[in-house]
């Protein structure tokens, strides 16, 4: 039975957590067995993540006011919270491959950047290329006008040039 002291302590401490996760992952793991949760939390500790277990009462106090308020729509039995700090997409391939492996584990919802989906976007969250190819494609695109741009700008002045050279040639011609 948790005190009065230490559910105020749960509840400070997730709410620290809270505000600084760019992603949580809502679980319900009905019949996960203590060597799989230590596995997961193994797993997920070294990719900037961590599994945290608590009262869904004490989750709902935790989460109010703060960026992953949204999750208090997924909390419906047992229930296990991924809280990611670093790439939620990363973590959310690990998780997949993970629940493929351990049924037992079931996405119930996640939220990412204060906005909250239900599991099955978990599936199209892995599908996303990591963080680094997506910024290199949106600077990709960005470039593109601007390549453009100075390859009509050169080739203006190239044929400026040519004109300027056939003139002198033909002025040239005249004089002779």
């Amino acid at each position: 039975m948790l005190t009065k002291a230490k559910k105020s302590e749960v509840v400070q401490t997730l709410r620290e957590r809270f505000s600084k996760a760019e992603a949580v992952f809502i679980t319900s793991f009905k019949g996960f067995k203590v060597a799989e949760s230590n596995e997961i939390r193994k797993i997920l500790r070294e990719n900037g993540a961590e599994f945290k277990v608590a009262k869904n009462t004490l989750i709902k106090i935790a989460s109010r006011e703060t960026p992953v308020e949204s999750l208090n729509d997924y909390l419906e039995g047992p229930t296990g919270l991924v809280i990611v700090y670093k790439d939620s997409v990363e973590v959310a391939k690990i998780l997949k491959k993970f629940l493929d492996t351990h049924p037992s584990l079931q996405i119930k919802g996640l939220v990412i950047k204060g906005k909250g989906y239900k599991g099955e976007m978990l599936n199209e969250l892995v599908k996303l290329p990591p963080k680094e190819i997506l910024l290199a494609q949106v600077l990709g695109t960005l470039q593109a006008p601007m390549a453009n741009l100075v390859g009509v700008l050169s080739a203006i002045i190239r044929k400026f040039l040519y004109l300027l050279k056939a003139l002198e040639e033909k002025k040239a011609q005249e004089g002779n």
